[in-house]
C-alpha cells in the first residue's frame, strides 16, 4: 500500500498522520512514518502495566495488595477513581484495570509510585524500544499544560497548543508506531512477561471501553480489538491488536495530530480506525 494513500487520508480528516502495523505471528508489516517520535499521551500506561505484571512475576509484589488512594492522590481527570470524591481502597490489579479500561489517571499514578521510572525504562531499553520513554505521570503532564498556557483547560488556542511541552516528545512520554506496536506484539506473544501475565493484560486491554478510534474500524461481532487511546490537545493516537476468527492478529498504532484546535473531531477519530482497517485489509492480502 502506497504511502500517498494513506496521507490522503489523514488530509481528508484535518490530520497529520503516522502508523505501523504489523502481523503478529510473521511479523509482515506496514509503515507510514512509523519511526517519528511521538508523544503518547496516555499510552504511557501500557508500558506502566507491563512494568507492574513484570514485578509481580518476579515476586515483588502482590496484584492482590489492597491501598487506599485518598484525595491527596487524586488526579483530574473524567474517568474513574479521577472523578469520585470519596477514598477508595482497592487492590493493585484492579488499579491497572481501571487504568487501563476507563484510561483513570489516578489510579496510573498511584501504579506509577509503586513500579518507578527506572524499572519501566529499564525494561524499555531491553526490549529493545529506544525511543519510547516514560518520564512523567498523569499528574505532572496535566499541570505542566497549566504551567505552560498560563491557564487551566481548555487549551484551543493555537498560541497556547505551540507551548504545550506535552506535545514535544523530547519533553514528555513518547515512543514511536512501530515500537508501540512491537509492545503490543510483545504481550500477544507472551514475550512481555509471563505467559499468566500476558494473558491477564490482553483481557485488560480488551476491555478498553473507548469504541470511537480504533475499533470503529472494524464493526463485526467475530473481530476483537484490543487497545489503548491516548489523548492530548490536537493528539489522538491508540495502539492495538486486531483478531479475526482465521487466527490473524495484527498489531497497530496509529497517531494523529489535527490542523485545527477544536476539542471534539470525530473525524480525526474516526480515521484512526479506518486507517488501521486499511492497514490490516493489506496485510490479510
Amino acid at each position: 500500500m502506497s504511502t500517498p494513500a494513506f496521507d490522503q487520508l489523514f488530509r481528508a480528516a484535518g490530520v497529520t498522520g503516522w502508523l505501523y502495523a504489523a502481523d503478529v505471528d510473521t511479523g509482515h508489516d506496514l509503515g507510514h512514518g512509523a519511526d517519528e517520535p511521538m508523544p503518547t499521551a496516555s499510552m504511557f500506561k501500557v508500558p506502566l502495566l507491563v512494568a507492574l505484571c513484570r514485578q509481580a512475576d518476579a515476586g515483588l509484589l502482590d496484584l492482590t495488595e489492597r491501598v487506599t488512594v485518598t484525595a491527596a492522590d487524586r488526579v483530574s481527570g473524567p474517568t474513574g477513581i479521577s472523578s469520585m470524591l470519596d477514598d477508595v481502597t482497592i487492590s493493585l490489579r484492579d488499579l491497572a484495570y481501571l487504568m487501563i479500561a476507563l484510561s483513570d489517571n489516578t489510579a496510573a499514578d498511584k501504579l506509577l509510585g509503586r513500579v518507578g521510572f527506572e524499572v519501566i525504562n529499564s525494561m524499555l531499553e531491553a526490549f529493545g524500544l529506544k525511543e519510547t520513554r516514560v518520564v512523567q505521570g498523569s499528574g505532572e503532564m496535566l499541570g505542566s499544560m497549566d504551567v505552560d498556557t498560563g491557564h487551566a483547560w481548555p487549551f484551543v488556542d493555537p498560541d497556547d497548543i505551540t507551548r504545550l511541552s506535552v506535545l514535544d516528545p523530547a519533553r514528555t512520554n513518547r515512543s514511536t508506531a512501530r515500537e508501540m506496536a512491537r509492545l503490543f506484539g510483545m504481550i500477544w506473544r507472551d514475550e512481555a512477561a509471563s505467559a499468566p501475565s500476558c494473558a491477564w493484560m490482553r483481557g485488560v486491554l480488551n476491555m478498553q471501553v473507548w469504541p470511537h478510534r480504533m475499533a470503529s474500524g472494524f464493526p463485526y461481532d467475530d473481530v476483537a480489538v484490543s487497545g489503548k487511546t491516548g489523548t492530548m490537545p490536537t493528539l489522538r493516537c491508540e495502539t492495538g491488536v486486531v483478531e479475526y476468527p482465521d487466527g490473524g492478529r495484527y498489531a497497530v498504532s496509529v497517531f494523529t495530530r489535527s490542523f485545527g484546535t477544536a476539542l471534539i473531531q470525530p473525524r480525526a477519530d474516526a480515521v484512526i480506525g479506518t486507517a488501521a482497517r486499511m492497514a490490516v485489509d493489506h496485510l490479510r492480502r
